[in-house]
């Protein structure tokens, strides 16, 4: 059993425990094992000699990336015979104010998380704490025991890697809620021609069940194919739920609006979309697998800033 710590070093934990969750979630893509690595890192920094911490802060990063590594190791061989595609677990988020907001709401998106995903632990882990929460590459190898050159090799591979991938979607908060909420009037009222309007040309879907439940298997291309889907999703009951009691509730979802369906008292599904640089629906991610959908189901709201 654990001594209780002094007030001044639960206080340092409790100030930096936002700051730690975020760096973790963005390396897992989970909320359940970003949760897992923070309670992790709490029993390092109780076990630890916390006088010879000069840089609280610094020190809780290192631990937390550590732990977020070794375990991305071994759920990664999981992913790797998952059930149709893997998508992060959607959480609820609320506005990052300042200047690093769209940079930080792109960073935590269900679109840039599939592109980390396709990374290392060490690519993943030297790109957040880089490129995301600014750590400098002697910060970084020091945090993950690895010299500053391997680091600066992994982060120009990651870097390289993203941009080739990352999506290039429309950042306006205004434009994405309303491209939002038509997209599901339409899909609600299975109106094939507003979803085709709304839909980029070589948009695709995503959809996870997790073997769960019944989505699709394979990413689903193409407008036309895309456009039907939904349009039946409004037809047909879903998991024992009726269309027509069924709710979706446009909230913030990883950084920018989306939807959240619920019925039989139990929410069954998220959505969020990528807009284009012409505002037209270029990605979307459709998680239905009910074991991600604890984080939104609990209703915690999370502040993911890069302080």
């Amino acid at each position: 059993m654990l001594q209780r710590i002094p007030d001044a070093d639960q206080k340092a934990f409790d100030e930096h425990r936002n700051l730690l969750f975020s760096v973790a979630y963005r390396i897992f893509g989970t909320a359940t094992d970003a949760e897992d690595a923070v309670q992790d890192a709490w029993l390092k920094w109780s076990a630890a000699d916390r006088s010879q911490v000069s840089d609280p802060k610094a020190y809780l990063a290192r631990i937390v990336s550590n732990v977020a590594m070794d375990r991305l190791r071994s759920v990664g061989k999981q992913r790797e015979t998952y059930v149709g595609p893997w998508l992060p677990e959607p959480i609820l988020t609320t506005t990052i104010e300042g200047a690093d907001a769209a940079a930080s709401a792109e960073s935590v998106s269900m679109a840039m998380l599939v592109v980390l995903e396709s990374l290392s632990p060490l690519e993943r882990a030297v790109f957040v704490l880089n490129e995301v929460f600014a750590f400098s590459f002697v910060e970084i190898a020091s945090a993950l025991g690895r010299s500053e050159a391997a680091v600066r090799q992994a982060a120009h591979r990651a870097r390289g890697h993203v941009q080739a991938r990352r999506p290039r979607f429309a950042t306006d908060r205004a434009q994405h809620r309303h491209v939002t909420e038509r997209f599901f009037a339409a899909a609600a009222g299975g109106d094939i021609n507003t979803l085709m309007e709304l839909l980029s040309p070589d948009v695709t879907l995503w959809t996870d069940g997790g073997g769960k439940v019944r989505q699709a298997l394979r990413p689903v291309t193409g407008a036309e194919k895309v456009a039907a889907w939904f349009a039946g999703v409004g037809r047909r009951r879903y998991e024992g739920v009726d269309p027509s009691d069924m709710r979706a509730e446009v909230v913030e979802l990883n950084g920018a609006e989306g939807l959240v369906f619920s019925g039989a008292g139990r929410v069954i599904a998220t959505v969020t979309i990528a807009l284009d640089a012409d505002g037209r629906i270029v990605a979307i991610h459709n998680v239905a697998n009910p074991d991600k959908l604890r984080a939104v189901t609990d209703g915690r709201i999370r502040r993911m800033g890069t302080d």
